[in-house]
């Protein structure tokens, strides 16, 4: 375990902050003030972390004060030294004596050293500042540095703010990093430089900066008890509604949750070559479809489930003709994205009132390889669900061989799963969706309301025949059971349960086919 040694003249919010966060599992083994009366003694006894004070005699020399300061930290046992507002030069002998000193300067030097970091960066006009650790040297400001974290500097700032910021987005990410990284053995300082094992970039680098430009502010958020905006990632070069232009004019704008529902039904029908249309409500598909025409896979699209797509997003993945649009206004919606429009159907779209038209350009390729959730106090990433098999990819493991049409159908269900809550049920017919299961906590109430959707919702079709999708395997055989009560004759799933055997079994008997991908497409958010 890394222990602390923490040197500060005032508040010490660093060396507290760094003493909750633990990084690393280091911890302060003592906190030595110049200073009679610093407030971070009081606050580092409540802690119960032990105090010293040596203060500056009138007369007495920098060197033998500093003496005294590493004689009274010779009772303890420590590894690294941490200063936070310690008001004073450390010579060279106290730099070769201690162990590693470390700082926190509050810009991004070079730029900007001294006493009065904030007042220089406000006179410079930089639109960026931020706050640098690095290795105490006898030269004030200079030593190496470990890592930097950056701030933005705002038009409204004046000192105070500016402090106040970087200390919270900066000195409070910055410091904490820089000792886990001495704690976990990964920092080598060695002729005035700084190494850190490991310290790469890539899809999952060792630090992330995200710097999103205000696209605009929104009418609210989930709810209107909360306020919301939307920032864009102007190097993003996908498809995006976020810079999508808003082709009728006068129609409200979007809003958060608009754009939430955009952007998972222009996900889905990115999935496709074919001609392909979705209806989005709450960000699950209350129906997808591919098929000759865009007309057609609106319609199918459509009448998976009319009654939950009022008041949904429909999104194409074709130029809109006037055909589509007549099917599209034909109900209430409040978004059409698509990545263009023919004079003809914007005269159709743009009389709708408020129904927001959204043109995304040319969908291209799928760039962004990432995606990622906030967290309170952080946020989790990971790669975007890009899969889907192939024919080849699937293990058929019943004793009933699915036909042709059912391997189409199995592939064309898998990607339209992939954007359902899960758990997630899927009942496919042909290249359309019948009846969508989602979000359920038992992957049987999942099948039961598939199973319901396909019976009671979906127009002119049914679950008699389908072929059903899962997210993930079935753990027991019952989930089957219910499907093929319900008339499903083919199931695509992952496979992996330990009761497989007990599940192919089911389906044997009643002479479903069913193949395996190996791979499970999990959405939980």
């Amino acid at each position: 375990m890394t222990k602390i040694a923490g040197l500060a003249s005032n508040r010490g919010r660093n060396l507290l902050h760094i003493d909750e966060r633990a990084p690393g599992g280091a911890e302060l083994a003592v906190v030595l003030a110049n200073e009679e009366g610093a407030p971070v003694l009081d606050a580092a006894s409540e802690r119960g972390v032990p105090t010293e004070v040596v203060e500056r005699d009138a007369e007495e020399s920098r060197e033998a004060h500093e003496r005294r300061v590493l004689e009274r930290l010779s009772g303890y046992d420590f590894d690294l030294v941490c200063l936070d507002g310690y008001m004073r030069i450390l010579t060279e002998a106290f730099v070769e004596e201690a162990p590693t000193t470390l700082n926190v300067h509050p810009s991004l030097l070079p730029s900007f050293p001294g006493m009065d970091a904030h007042e220089q960066v406000l006179d410079a006009g930089v639109r960026t500042t931020g706050c640098t650790v690095h290795v105490v040297t006898e030269e004030v400001d200079a030593g190496p540095i470990v890592t930097q974290e950056a701030v933005p500097v705002y038009e409204d700032d004046d000192e105070d703010s500016l402090k106040a910021r970087v200390l919270r987005e900066g000195e409070f990410t910055a410091y904490p990093r820089a000792v886990r990284w001495f704690a976990e053995g990964r920092v080598d300082v060695e002729d005035g430089t700084v190494t850190v094992d490991g310290d790469r970039g890539g899809d999952f680098p060792e630090r992330r900066l995200v710097s999103d430009d205000k696209a605009a502010e929104l009418r609210y958020g989930e709810n209107p008890h909360q306020d919301a905006a939307v920032y864009a990632d102007d190097a993003c070069e996908e498809a995006s509604v976020v810079r999508a232009a808003q082709l009728n004019e006068g129609a409200k704008a979007l809003s958060y949750n608009n754009y939430n529902d955009a952007d998972g039904a222009l996900n889905l029908i990115k999935e496709f070559d074919e001609p392909a249309a979705a209806v989005i409500k709450h960000t699950n598909p209350a129906g997808c479809a591919t098929a000759d025409s865009l007309a057609e896979a609106y319609e199918d699209a459509l009448s998976t489930d009319a009654m939950s797509a009022f008041g949904g997003i429909v999104a194409l993945n074709r130029e809109c003709d006037a055909e589509t649009a007549e099917l599209v206004v034909d109900s209430f919606k409040e978004v059409v994205v698509a990545p263009g429009y023919t004079d003809a159907a914007l005269d159709v779209l743009t009389g709708k009132e408020n129904l927001r038209v959204l043109d995304v350009g040319e969908l291209g390729e799928r760039t962004d390889r990432l995606t990622e959730k906030p967290l309170v106090g952080g946020r989790l990433v990971q790669e975007r669900d890009l899969w889907a098999p192939t024919v080849d990819d699937l293990e058929v493991v019943t004793e009933t061989e699915p036909t042709d049409e059912q391997l189409e159908t199995m592939l064309f269900a898998w990607k339209v799963l992939k954007h359902v809550k899960s758990n997630g049920i899927l009942f496919a017919d042909g290249t359309e969706t019948v009846g969508i299961g989602m979000g359920q906590v038992s992957r049987v109430d999942a099948v039961r309301l598939a199973a319901m959707k396909a019976e009671e919702h979906a127009e002119g079709k049914g679950p008699e025949g389908t072929v059903m999708a899962s997210d993930a395997f079935f753990p027991f055989p019952d989930g089957i059971e219910e499907a093929a009560d319900a008339g499903v004759e083919a199931v695509i799933q992952p496979g992996g349960s330990v009761n497989d055997e007990d599940v192919i079994a089911a389906a044997d008997e009643r002479g479903v086919a069913m193949a395996f991908t190996g791979r499970r497409s999990f959405r939980h958010d």
